[in-house]
């Protein structure tokens, strides 16, 4: 299994296409976190989500475990067939996404020009500057 840990990074929802049940989040460069790269993470195929509008601290993606499953499951009415599409979005926190498998890029932001996103279906992948991608499983 592959986690996808951005720990110290300040993340944000920054979309959800409901016509197309897309969630989107993401972290910015900052001076205060020392970082250089833009990171976004993509779900496709929301069916339920419980979000911060912030993540202070990182986001560490993962898949639930089965007790915190079955607890989600209880509370939120999730059938068990979706424990293998129930995603946590922090280490020991109580955020989720019931989705397919989550989807993410990095790239150094000075090198991404004009480009605003890395997720711009306007534009291609991979891009002409260097970047990572990868998705969670």
């Amino acid at each position: 299994m592959t986690d996808f840990i951005r720990e110290g990074r300040l993340f944000r929802v920054t979309g959800f296409l409901p016509s197309h049940r897309q969630l989107f989040l993401a972290s910015e460069p900052t001076l205060a976190d020392q970082t250089s790269t833009r990171v976004e993470v993509s779900f496709g195929h929301v069916e339920l989500m419980f979000l911060k509008p912030f993540y202070r601290h990182g986001i560490h993606i993962r898949r639930a475990a089965a007790a915190e499953f079955g607890v989600l499951s209880e509370r939120h009415g999730i059938p068990a067939e979706d424990a293998a599409y129930t995603w946590m979005l922090e280490r020991d926190g109580d955020s989720f996404v019931v989705a397919g498998r989550p989807n993410w890029r990095e790239a150094e932001y000075a090198l991404m020009g004009e480009r605003e996103s890395l997720y711009d279906p306007r534009e291609p992948w991979p891009p002409e500057f260097p970047a990572e991608s990868g998705q969670v499983s």
